[in-house]
C-alpha cells in the first residue's frame, strides 16, 4: 500500500474550514491585522486626505499635485530594502531582532512626523525656527517626505515578517488576506472617518490622533514572534554589508536571482505590475479636491466611505479570494485589471451629474469594491514571485515597480486638470481626466493576457515533456 492510500481507518489530514479555523488561531494572524492597519494609517495622510486639507486651504490644484511626489519615497523604497534585510536597526535590532527592530524604529518615526505635520499645518507663510525663518509649505512637505520615508520602511519589514512567518501557500493566503483587510480598515479611518473628525475637531487635531493610532503598529511589534529565518539570518556568520561581498550579497543577489528564476519574462511582469494599478495612482491625488470642487460636504463623503464603501471593499477583497480559489489565479489578475481602471469611468459620470449623494454612494460602491478585488490580486501575484532569503529586497522591488510611474506621473495630476480647463469649465476638465485615467489601464490588460498565454503554455508543455 503506498502513502497515497490511506486505510479508511485512519484520521485524514484537517482540510477545508477544519484548516481555516486552525490557522486563524494562530497569533501571528491577529498580528498580522494590527501590522497591516498600522502600514495603512500613513499612506492616504500624506496622499488623497492630504489634497482634502491642502484645498480647504485655498492651496493650487498643481501644488497638490506637486507634493504627492513624497509618496514616490514608497515606490524608491528598494534602493534602502537591502539595508534593512541585512543590517539591525539602531539600538533596537538588538534587542527585538532585525524584523521587529525596524518595525519600531520606523513607527516611532512615523508617529512624530504626523504629530509635526499637525503642528505646523499646509498654509502659505512663514515659520521662524532657531532662529531661522522658513517656509511654511515647504516644512510641512518636508514632515510629509519623513512620515512617507519611514512609512515605506516600515512597510518593507512589515511584507518581509508576513512572508517569513507563513508556514505555508494556505497560511500565507490567509495571512496576505489578513494584512489587506487591516489595511483597508486602516484606509477606512484616514480616507473617511477622518473627514468626520476634521468636520468637528478641525484637520490639526484630526492628524494628531492619527499620529496616536501608529501606537496601534507599535503593539503589533510588541506582540510579534521574530520569524525564523530572520533569526538564522543574524545569527549566521556572513560577510560585512560593507565589504565587496556584502555589498554583492545586499543589493546585487536578490536582483540576479530574481532575473536568473523568471529569464526574460522577469521585465514582462515587472512592467505588467508597474502598470498595473497606474489608473487608481494617477487619479488619486484628484480625488478628494474633487469633492471639495464638487461641493460635497465632508461629513457627507466621510460618511459614505465609511459605510458603503467599508462594505464594498470587503466584498472586493473576498470576492477576489474566492474568484482565486475557483477559477485560478491568472484569471483573478485579469478581472482586476479590468475592473481597477474601468472604475474610474464611474468619477467621470459623477463630474458631469453634479453633487447627488446617491450618485455619490454608487460611485463609491464601484470604485471600493474593484480596488479591493485588484489589490488582492496584484499582492498574492507580487508575493508568489519571491525567493527564499531576499525576500524583503525582493519584494520591495516588486512593490516599488508596482507603484513608481504611478506615484511620478501622479504628481502632474493637478496640471492636467488646470490644462484641461482652459475653455472648459472645471468639473468637465476633471470628467475628461478621469475618463483619461481609465484608458492607461488599457497596456497592464494587454501584459496579463500575456503573461496568463505563456502560463497557459507551460502548462501544456509540461505534461508532454513527462
Amino acid at each position: 500500500m503506498t502513502s497515497e492510500h490511506a486505510p479508511s481507518g485512519a484520521p485524514k489530514p484537517r482540510k477545508g474550514w477544519r484548516l481555516v479555523a486552525a490557522n486563524l488561531r494562530e497569533p501571528k494572524v491577529l498580528v498580522m491585522l494590527l501590522l497591516g492597519f498600522s502600514s495603512g494609517i500613513p499612506i492616504y495622510l500624506v496622499g488623497n486626505t492630504l489634497g482634502y486639507w491642502m484645498r480647504e486651504n485655498a492651496i493650487e490644484l498643481s501644488t497638490i499635485g506637486f507634493l504627492s511626489w513624497v509618496g514616490l519615497a514608497y515606490s524608491l523604497k528598494f534602493l534602502w530594502a537591502p539595508l534593512v534585510d541585512k543590517l539591525d536597526a539602531p539600538l533596537l535590532g538588538k534587542l527585538l531582532g532585525r524584523r521587529r527592530g525596524w518595525m519600531l524604529l520606523s513607527q516611532i518615526v512615523c508617529a512624530i512626523a504626523l504629530v509635526g505635520m499637525a503642528k505646523v499645518e499646509p498654509q502659505e507663510g512663514q515659520l521662524v525656527f532657531a532662529g531661522q525663518v522658513l517656509d511654511q509649505l515647504v516644512v510641512f512637505g518636508v514632515l510629509a517626505l519623513v512620515v512617507a520615508f519611514a512609512s515605506a520602511t516600515q512597510d518593507i519589514v512589515i511584507d518581509a515578517w508576513r512572508i517569513e512567518s507563513a508556514a505555508s501557500n494556505e497560511q500565507q493566503g490567509l495571512l496576505t488576506a489578513t494584512s489587506a483587510l487591516g489595511y483597508r480598515g486602516a484606509l477606512l479611518v484616514t480616507d473617511s472617518l477622518i473627514l468626520i473628525f476634521a468636520a468637528h475637531i478641525g484637520w490639526s487635531m484630526s492628524y494628531g490622533v492619527m499620529g496616536a493610532l501608529m501606537g496601534v503598529g507599535i503593539l503589533a511589534t510588541c506582540l510579534a514572534r521574530e520569524p525564523v529565518a530572520s533569526v538564522q539570518a543574524s545569527a549566521a556568520p556572513h560577510a560585512s554589508v560593507l565589504s565587496a561581498q556584502g555589498l554583492y550579497d545586499a543589493i546585487v543577489a536578490p536582483f540576479v536571482v530574481f532575473f536568473r528564476e523568471h529569464g526574460k519574462w522577469a521585465l514582462v511582469m515587472l512592467l505588467a505590475i508597474s502598470l498595473y494599478r497606474l489608473p487608481d495612482f494617477v487619479l488619486g491625488p484628484m480625488a478628494n479636491p474633487f469633492y471639495a470642487d464638487l461641493g460635497l460636504h465632508k461629513e457627507t463623503v466621510g460618511a459614505v466611505r465609511g459605510s458603503f464603501g467599508l462594505l464594498a471593499t470587503t466584498l472586493g477583497i473576498a470576492a477576489a479570494g474566492l474568484c482565486a480559489v475557483r477559477f485560478g489565479f491568472f484569471t483573478t489578475l485579469l478581472a482586476g485589471a479590468v475592473l481597477g481602471p474601468g472604475s474610474n469611468l464611474a468619477f467621470s459620470y459623477l463630474a458631469l451629474h453634479g453633487a447627488d449623494a446617491g450618485v455619490f454612494t454608487a460611485v463609491m460602491i464601484i470604485d471600493n469594491f474593484c480596488s479591493g478585488f485588484a489589490g488582492v490580486a496584484l499582492i498574492g501575484y507580487m508575493s508568489s514571485l519571491t525567493s527564499v532569503g531576499y525576500t524583503a529586497t525582493q519584494y520591495a522591488l516588486l512593490s516599488s515597480f508596482y507603484a513608481l510611474p504611478g506615484k511620478v506621473l501622479k504628481g502632474l495630476s493637478g496640471w492636467t486638470i488646470e490644462q484641461l480647463e482652459v475653455g472648459r469649465s472645471l468639473l468637465e476638465a476633471y470628467s475628461l481626466f478621469f475618463a483619461g485615467t481609465a484608458l492607461i489601464g488599457i497596456p497592464a490588460l494587454l501584459l496579463c493576457l500575456v503573461l496568463a498565454a505563456r502560463r497557459t503554455g507551460a502548462a501544456t508543455r509540461a505534461p508532454a515533456a513527462e
